[in-house]
């Protein structure tokens, strides 16, 4: 059972009134279709009200929520034959990345993401989906073979951040990371990187860098917490809400700043609401980059990578800021 976030509210209580009126109409034989009727028109605009101009805080709210897909439910619900490898070849295994090799309709892939728990108990197995640096070896390591074998490779987002703890920073956390963006960059086959959580600092980006880069609808994609924001910002994490507005965070804002390529719709009341149905979009979007991108050859495929990153953001010279006199 999905817990309700606190902007359902009103929704919630809609859904009772209407499930107590159909259970009175069957214990007293009583004709109340009329009266359900006009609630659940009245439900359907609430739901629209609500979920089609959910704010930053919001969409944050659901892109943390409990019950949101994980990577393995994705893999579960898209492709077939999953067969999951684990270590690093360095130090050990990372239950935090998740990877392996599958077969999307029938082509060979290459599948990673992040994994976090779904109890208390998994999320401490999971490390709570903050990888150390042998999680993002053990990525690096997958990829690698699915570039000698020249398979496509799909990598699923959903990490607060890489674990930041004294341990993972003497096994060299900073260099794993960058040692993925490095590789990444140079790799001749598709990279397809879906943001399916949330997608926090150098941790996510550790996954991103692709030719096509997707976000779900109510998910985040961010260098820093709305909380961590915050503190820096204006000393009080309680401000999160306001970050959040402020940080452009949400796939609509990094789709209209070139960040991603495309938004992929969500379920009314989020992903967590339908895994199936959110597994169906997800697999249009997959569908769609891969019928692209595998049309490309390898020299195109790099240079495609590295202009999609060049063009983002803005950029001035130092002439272009100077005072001509």
């Amino acid at each position: 059972m999905a817990t309700n976030l606190g902007f359902e509210k009103p929704i919630v209580e809609l859904k009772d009134k209407i499930n107590e009126l159909r259970s009175f109409t069957e214990e007293k034989e009583i004709d109340l279709t009329d009266e359900i009727k006009k609630l659940e028109k009245r439900l359907q605009q609430l739901e629209q009200d609500i979920y089609g101009n959910l704010q930053p805080w919001e969409r944050v709210q659901i892109a943390r929520h409990n019950d949101r897909p994980t990577t393995l439910d994705y893999i579960e619900h898209l492709f077939t034959d999953f067969l999951e490898m684990h270590g690093d070849r360095l130090y050990g295994d990372d239950a935090a990345i998740v990877g392996g090799i599958a077969k999307y309709k029938g082509t060979p892939i290459t599948v990673i993401g992040h994994q976090r728990g779904k109890d208390t108990k998994e999320n401490i197995h999971r490390n709570f989906g903050m990888p150390h640096p042998e999680g993002y070896r053990k990525a690096l390591r997958l990829m690698k073979q699915a570039d000698k074998f020249k398979r496509p490779i799909i990598c699923f987002i959903d990490t607060k951040g890489a674990y930041p703890g004294k341990a993972a920073e003497e096994r060299g956390q900073s260099e794993a990371i960058a040692r993925n963006l490095l590789e990444m960059a140079g790799l001749t086959v598709p990279v397809i990187c879906i943001v399916i959580g949330e997608g926090g600092s150098g941790g996510a980006l550790a996954l991103g860098v692709g030719n096509h880069l997707h976000m779900l609808e109510n998910s985040t994609y961010s260098v820093i917490s709305p909380e961590g924001a915050a503190a820096l910002l204006w000393k009080d994490a309680s401000l999160a809400q306001k970050a959040a507005e402020t940080m452009k965070i949400t796939a609509p804002d990094l789709k209209e700043l070139g960040v991603i390529d495309e938004v992929v719709r969500e379920v009314k009341g989020g992903a967590h609401r339908h895994v199936k149905e959110q597994a169906e979009a997800i697999d249009e979007v997959i569908e769609r980059s891969l019928s692209v991108l595998s049309h490309l050859s390898e020299e195109d495929l790099i240079e495609q990578r590295y202009q999609k990153y060049k063009k983002i953001g803005q950029y001035s010279s130092v002439t272009d800021t100077m005072p001509i006199n």
